[in-house]
């Protein structure tokens, strides 16, 4: 390059808009999409380790996609190759691959392909990229501002992954702004002075759009005089002449056009009024033709509305021939009319048994039409056609059971009515008059076979097992529901899984998470060991991050491999019960949660457990024997000594309350189910024990003589000796956030 062509180079960089100067150049100049580039966060992580599989980013203008494209390029060592699916076409692909194919072969590098606007690609054009990208010739990342899972190919797409992109929020469009004033690259060898209203101004105009922003900005500063000590203020008059009017993120033919439409068909079954009039503005206010939203509300007042209210359909025809006459802009009362009273009239989605109907023409064999239901005008004589037609308007109310379907689908029932507005009372008519038809129709059959089933004899522990490992199951299952419900988990959020152990929480955790990441802590190094060897079958990238070791040390560990993480989410299963400071286990906890997080724990609440002398009868025994048994029983859990049961649910909520987690929320529940007393568990009760293990026994043996423990001993056997009781189990379910503080306890 000469000295000619680097100061054209110059010129054209200084002539470059402000949004393009200000282009960050690596990930710590990114501003915004913490979601998915914080701290931990799998893409940050995957572009520090330069081990980047091809992506799309989807998201709104002005958030990034081809400014994260550009660091990406100053991060990795990958030659980087960009073009412009408006301008490109199957040429320029190729041009690329060969290109990337050189480079790959002499030198053994790898090229990232950026192309912006991706979903104008036709279908040939994606089609040429598939092979190269399949192979690894290239690495493909697309920018979009469409809905990729309808503008991409799905073999395209099945290769690639979807990182979606946020408009910006005040924090960063401030930050944006400021940054533009002081970076030499923008105005930082001016003097500009922007007042607080104005800043204010643009980022709310900017409605999440960094380019808006800057645009904007530019033109405020570039068309101001400075004064005479050569400064330039921006005040909020001259903000609002540089950005008047929102931008709002809709085009009549992309993603945000559908959207919204969506939105409000949805605000309008809802039957929610005011969402139903703040999308209606929004494309009214975008340019919508109001055309095309009365043909979506004619649709839905048939589809969704239907019989429930018969004049819904009326009111909308009304509506939409009275704005033809009227016009913009009284037309716009006649639109919020039809709107309002679709939202609030009552629902029925009743006529989508038409589309049943169909489906059972389009699958089933073509059936006769009934002989009394035929033309009796053209063949009644050679045919007989019509005859023993029941005429209804013969009958009372105008009705009379016969058959109408073939005779194939008799007792098929398509329209299912609601019960709502008009359609409730004819529902019950119709549903009457079916009865009434099907009766005709087996009048004098009876049906009176009985069914029985036989199999042969299992043993008590087979049935039992089946049984239970039925019970269990659905219990887990259960269980793993209420933990994740309350965390209202994200794609991009942090996870942590206290006493993971089986992995039962985490692989859930991590189907939730694909953009986020799972931690896994046990304190068992077998199981931690084991999930570890299960979590090397995924890629590297996508592995949950196990740690072992005791809970209290989970801030260090996690500081070690990842310095200032802060998870999203917490959930655990019996992680707290063995541990005798709680109260130190929730301050731990809280260091390791970012602002907004939550945590969803459940566990067993010992101190409530199943007491074995509930299970026997005991009458059998001597009245001040059974007192001093049910003592001995009821120390157990009253020992003070002993972290498993020396706390209650009201301890629990105190230690996370006083460890500043907010709206503490606790409910024990009860769980009974069916268990098998073998006669080895009873020999594992009334083992003698020791120091070391502490059986039934030999708690009873500190109130009881020998004599008497052989006499409880022998109650045991006769009563629970291979016989199946109900157990019961209290757990008690705790979850808690940082948020504004409410604290409620039931059971």
């Amino acid at each position: 390059m000469d000295l000619f062509e680097a100061g054209l180079q110059a010129r054209q960089a200084d002539d470059q808009p402000l949004a393009a100067r200000l282009r960050p150049r690596h990930l710590d100049e990114y501003i915004g999409q913490n979601h998915i580039l914080g701290p931990g966060r799998l893409l940050r992580r995957a572009i520090q380790a330069d081990q980047l599989a091809s992506l799309i980013f989807y998201g709104p203008p002005g958030t990034g996609k081809t400014t994260l494209a550009s660091v990406i390029a100053n991060t990795t060592s990958a030659h980087f190759i960009t073009i412009n699916a408006v301008l490109a076409g199957v040429a320029q692909i190729r041009q690329a691959v060969d290109e990337a194919g050189e480079l790959r072969k002499l030198h053994g590098r790898k090229t990232i392909l950026f192309i912006d606007e991706v979903h104008r690609f036709n279908k040939a054009q994606q089609d040429a990229l598939l092979p190269w990208v399949e192979n690894g010739t290239i690495l493909l990342i697309g920018a979009t501002t469409e809905n990729p899972y309808f503008s991409v190919n799905r073999p395209l797409l099945s290769r690639s992954r979807v990182f979606q992109l946020q408009g910006l929020n005040t924090k960063d469009l401030e930050k944006i702004a400021l940054q533009a004033l002081v970076d030499p690259r923008g105005y930082g060898n001016r003097q500009v002075a922007l007042q607080p209203d104005a800043l204010a101004h643009l980022v709310d105009v900017a409605n999440g759009d960094a380019r808006a922003l800057l645009n904007a900005l530019e033109l405020a500063v570039e068309t101001t005089e400075p004064n005479t000590q050569g400064e330039i203020t921006v005040d909020l008059e001259v903000a609002e002449e540089s950005i008047q009017r929102r931008a709002l993120l809709y085009d009549k033919e992309g993603d945000y056009h559908f959207d919204t439409i969506s939105a409000f068909i949805k605000s309008l079954r809802g039957s929610d009024p005011d969402a139903t009039l703040y999308w209606l503005a929004r494309m009214v206010y975008a340019g919508e033709d109001p055309r095309f939203l009365f043909r979506r509300m004619l649709i839905f007042a048939s589809e969704d509305i239907g019989l429930a209210d018969t004049e819904a359909l009326q009111v909308v025809v009304a509506a939409a021939e009275s704005f033809d006459r009227v016009g913009l802009p009284e037309g716009r009362f006649s639109l919020a009319h039809a709107a309002l009273y679709l939202a609030t009239a009552p629902k029925s989605n009743s006529t989508l048994a038409f589309f049943n109907a169909l489906e059972t023409v389009e699958k089933e064999q073509e059936d006769d039409v009934p002989n009394h239901l035929k033309d009796a005008s053209r063949d009644s004589e050679g045919f007989g056609h019509g005859a023993g037609y029941l005429y209804p308007h013969a009958y009372r109310d105008h009705w009379v059971a016969q058959q109408y379907l073939p005779s194939s689908l008799q007792g098929r029932a398509f329209y299912q009515p609601s019960d709502q507005g008009r359609e409730k009372d004819t529902g019950d008519q119709v549903r009457r008059r079916r009865e009434l038809q099907l009766a005709a129709m087996v009048e004098g059959e009876q049906h009176s076979n009985e069914v029985l089933s036989f199999s042969p004899p299992d043993q008590q522990r087979d049935q039992w097992l089946k049984r239970a490992g039925g019970e269990i199951s659905a219990q887990l299952e259960r269980l793993r529901d209420r933990l994740f419900t309350p965390l209202n988990l994200e794609r991009h959020h942090l996870v942590l899984d206290l006493e993971s152990n089986t992995g039962l929480l985490t692989w859930e955790a991590m189907r939730r998470v694909p953009e986020g990441r799972v931690w896994a802590h046990s304190t068992d190094k077998i199981a931690a060991i084991a999930l570890h060897e299960t979590a090397t079958y995924l890629p590297e990238l996508e592995r949950p991050e196990v740690i072992q070791g005791p809970l209290l040390d989970l801030a260090e560990q996690v500081d070690a491999r990842e310095p200032g993480l802060r998870f999203d989410a917490v959930l655990g299963r019996n992680a707290l019960g063995p541990l005798a400071d709680k109260a130190e286990v929730a301050v731990a906890l809280a260091k390791q949660l970012a602002p907004q997080s939550r945590i969803s724990l459940v566990e067993t609440l010992s101190c409530q457990s199943q007491r074995l002398h509930q299970l026997v009868d005991l009458n059998r025994l001597d009245p001040d024997l059974s007192e001093r048994l049910i003592a001995a029983e009821e120390a157990i859990y009253a020992d003070a000594s002993n972290p498993q049961v020396n706390w209650n649910v009201e301890d629990l909520v105190a230690h996370f309350t006083a460890a500043g987690f907010t709206q503490v929320q606790s409910k024990v529940e009860s769980l009974q189910s069916q268990r098998l007393i073998e006669l080895r568990q009873l020999n594992h009760w009334f083992s003698p024990g020791g120091e070391k293990r502490h059986t039934y026994a030999n708690f009873l043996a500190q109130a009881l003589d020998e004599d008497e423990l052989q006499q409880v001993r022998k109650l045991f056997d006769h009563c629970l000796a291979n016989h199946t009781v109900t157990w019961t189990t209290s757990q008690v379910f705790l979850v808690a956030k940082f948020g504004e503080s409410t604290v409620s306890t039931t059971s």
